[in-house]
């Protein structure tokens, strides 16, 4: 088999609960958590559609994965490969749900005709990459995966190796979730999953459950080789990763970290890498009492304690399910930008209870970048790791 062709990430496109496009998401994860809901409350359709029946026409999370796909093209500037080479992959946890729980009332209270016609086209799950394919007449491979919590890590691994084997050789890969609608929020409160205090507390000895959001984000990935040919600016590499499955339960995680462990080596395997060489671990670190303590000790069992530096950026965003993992991967990458790693807002006593691995606590923390991972642990026990490296 012909060696893998490197990947070059050259765009990053955000939409979060703790601001909107590159720049403000930073300053929102040095910042404290919001107290109110984390919905992006900042978030303007019309900043990003041409047309206004365009956005009606969308789902919430179309119109994310659309709006961040539009600051990472920006970002990365003209791309030089074939149309039919550019892909999209762009995933979401549940889809346009905000739609269905809508035409379902309509259905019920007003009857079948009033059912919009457009109802299919915006509540399916690839309607976000489709809108992209389209918007920016992209011809390669489009698809959208849905592995709950995992989406947007395993999105853009798999987006990572279809230019890794020659399928592509550029891609717009992420996720976009908009589900804080009543049926999804009634569902995980009643499952017991949600903090009841609102406040997310990763690795705290007082955790309760995590706090809910909506986002989206993504990444122009392309390959290597024709990024610097370009002039391009290259912001980082995808240097491996990993999707791999629990096979134990559909919301509990293995026990002893077993799964999260076989995922994040099965990622430095795929890297050529080992542990000593990881500098920063982006955790799934949901403020969840068993994701928490399985992945403290996945991470403390391979890395040794303390090891490398942990932090949990769900801290300040709550968890936006399959967008969270795409939106943690380009908070790793602006942390090598800017050379500090942002803090876990939220964690005031480390609970003694886990492994004491090193979580960056109170203030932000300056690093060399150096070799990093992402990690995403999703409903259906879904593992993905990302190994995201600094431009070299």
């Amino acid at each position: 088999m012909s060696e893998k062709r490197r990947v070059a990430i050259t765009g990053l496109g955000v939409v979060s609960p703790v601001g909107i496009g590159q720049a403000a998401y930073w300053e929102g994860l040095l910042a404290p958590q919001p107290t109110e809901a984390r919905r992006a409350h900042d978030f303007e359709p019309k900043d990003f559609y041409d047309e206004p029946k365009a956005i009606r026409r969308a789902d919430r999370f179309e119109q994310f994965a659309v709006a961040a796909s539009k600051e990472a093209l920006e970002q990365a500037g003209d791309l030089t490969a074939d149309r039919a080479k550019r892909g999209v992959l762009i995933g979401t946890g549940i889809g346009g749900v905000q739609t269905h729980e809508d035409q379902t009332l309509i259905l019920d209270q007003k009857g079948a005709r009033r059912v919009s016609p457009f109802v299919v086209p915006m509540m399916m799950a690839n309607a976000g990459a489709a809108a992209v394919s389209i918007r920016w007449g992209f011809q390669g491979p489009c698809e959208s995966l849905a592995t709950a919590c995992a989406t947007g890590t395993h999105a853009i691994g798999a987006a990572a190796r279809w230019i890794q084997w020659g399928i592509c050789d550029a891609v717009v890969a992420g996720g976009a979730e908009a589900a804080m609608t009543p049926i999804a929020i009634t569902g995980f409160t009643n499952m017991k999953a949600l903090s009841p205090s609102g406040v997310s507390r990763p690795f705290d000895a007082s955790r309760d459950g995590f706090v809910i959001a909506e986002g989206g984000a993504v990444c122009v990935l392309e390959e290597w080789g024709q990024a610097e040919a370009r002039g391009a600016n290259i912001l980082g590499e995808v240097l491996g990763s990993a999707s791999l499955a629990d096979a134990h339960h559909i919301t509990a995680p293995a026990p002893e970290g077993e799964g999260a462990l076989r995922c994040m080596q099965t990622a430095l395997d795929d890297a050529g890498l080992s542990a000593s060489d990881i500098a920063h671990i982006n955790a799934h670190g949901t403020s969840t009492a068993l994701n928490d303590a399985a992945e403290a000790e996945g991470i403390a069992k391979l890395f040794g304690a303390p090891g490398p530096i942990v932090t949990s950026t769900k801290g300040v965003t709550g968890h936006s399910l399959g967008a969270a993992g795409a939106l943690e991967a380009v908070a790793v990458l602006l942390a090598m930008q800017h050379g500090v790693v942002p803090p876990t807002d939220g964690l005031t006593n480390y609970d003694p209870a886990l492994p004491p691995i090193d979580v960056v606590q109170s203030e932000p923390r300056s690093w060399t970048p150096g070799p990093s991972l992402s990690n995403s642990f999703g409903f259906g026990g879904h593992n993905g790791t990302l190994v995201l490296g600094p431009p070299r």
